[in-house]
């Protein structure tokens, strides 16, 4: 894979893609092995620290918002530059590490926001993308239906379509990061770490597989945050039940695989709809962005509920007719651990000199990863890093859940 120089130039966060070599060596235990995790290890371990990941269920396992088949990535963010900036940061670092470790985890399918035409989102959508310089099909409700007749929209709706971002391998795309984390060095361990309390210098994290020892330590555990950090986090991070289905294909149709079928997020509907097309003949992915109800990573039941069955169903039958009978084929409940407004989180923790917090991903988070390490592993080691951002920072962070950030 090609990484240009326009694409180079887009970044704001750091002038590299790998961090520069530390001149002194530390030691560092990163707990989650879920996207942040994995690119915070990887990238404290690039620039040369001695670094332990652990994760008490497995590198993007069933129960992590890591987990699952795909996850988007795209630039739009309404007026949010700051993330449209790390989106295309992260897409340069997935590009650079699938062609190090020589495993294409990126399916290039474009991204197609459909919207009304006073959608103010997509109107801010469209200033950022002009301003940062990423390149993106503005389309009328004509062109929609003309390159997509399998899509019906309702008349003088129209559409952005990005044609350079698409669809991430998750569980694979973790899993090769931490396998060359391992391969260059680093240490992975399955273990669960435990509840922390108290201040001052942390010496050692208590493990169910017993004591680790390191200079510093980096809790990016996703969903459990809360439960692991609950003084700081405990009614900070909100787990949401999120509810995704996969519908079958009519035989020998191609029309919803790509290119023919992109990647789609609705605002021209309230339902709070996005998906896929068919990829690795999974099916076609249908799921809900609005936020579920909450949910408890550890002991939820994972089953479809009939209400978001029939939901499903309904939005498939206006938005997409030639699926309408479909048969839904699979379905998964995953979730995301949102913060108060949909920020990230990646701080110190305010009663230790030497942990730190990474986390919030808030359902649109995974595209970040890289980025996000990037960013986290330079916090911690004091080295040559990007402006703070002060939007990721715990004092932000309120206990309501007002979302801010799409």
């Amino acid at each position: 894979m090609r990484i240009t120089r326009r694409e180079l130039a887009f970044s704001s966060l750091a002038a590299t893609s790998t961090l520069a070599m530390a001149s002194t060596t530390n030691t560092y235990v990163v707990i989650g092995a879920g996207v942040f995790g994995a690119w915070t290890a990887y990238s404290l371990r690039r620039s040369g620290h001695s670094v332990v990941l652990i994760d008490q269920y497995g590198p993007a396992n069933e129960r992590a918002s890591s987990g699952g088949e795909t996850r988007i990535i795209r630039a739009s963010y309404g007026k949010d530059e700051v993330y449209t900036r790390m989106a295309v940061r992260s897409l340069v670092l997935w590009n650079a590490f699938f062609e190090r470790s020589g495993r294409d985890l990126l399916s290039h399918t474009g991204v197609l926001w459909i919207a009304n035409p006073e959608n103010a989102y997509a109107k801010q959508s469209r200033e950022t993308l002009r301003r940062v310089g990423v390149p993106f099909d503005d389309l009328t409700h004509d062109d929609v239906t003309r390159r997509y007749p399998q899509i019906a929209i309702e008349e003088g709706a129209g559409a952005i379509f990005e044609p350079e971002s698409g669809a991430l391998m998750a569980r694979q795309a973790v899993q090769a990061v931490i396998s060359q984390f391992v391969k260059d060095g680093g240490t992975y361990q399955l273990a669960a770490a435990q509840t922390l309390s108290g201040h001052g210098h942390l010496d050692a994290i208590e493990t169910s597989q017993g004591r680790i020892a390191a200079d510093a330590y980096i809790f990016a555990c996703g969903a459990w945050l809360g439960k692991v950090l609950p003084s700081v986090l405990g009614g900070r991070i909100f787990p949401t039940r999120q509810e995704v289905f996969f519908f079958g294909i009519p035989p020998g149709d191609t029309r919803f695989q790509p290119p023919q079928m992109p990647i789609w997020i609705d605002f021209g509907d309230n339902r709070g709809m996005y998906g896929f097309p068919d990829l690795e003949s999974r099916g076609f992915k249908v799921a809900f962005d609005l936020h579920g109800p909450a949910i408890d990573p550890d002991h939820a039941n994972r089953f479809p509920t009939p209400t978001k069955i029939e939901e499903a169903r309904q939005y498939v039958a206006d938005r997409f007719p030639a699926l309408a009978q479909s048969p839904i084929i699979g379905s998964r409940v995953c979730q995301y651990e949102n913060t108060s407004n949909g920020d990230f989180v990646i701080d110190r923790h305010p009663d230790f000199d030497n942990v730190w917090i990474c986390g919030g991903g808030s359902g649109h988070g995974f595209k970040h990863g890289p980025a996000v390490g990037e960013y986290t592993a330079a916090r911690v080691t004091g080295g040559s890093a990007p402006p703070i951002q002060p939007r990721f920072s715990l004092a932000s962070k309120g206990t309501e859940q007002h979302r801010s950030v799409v």
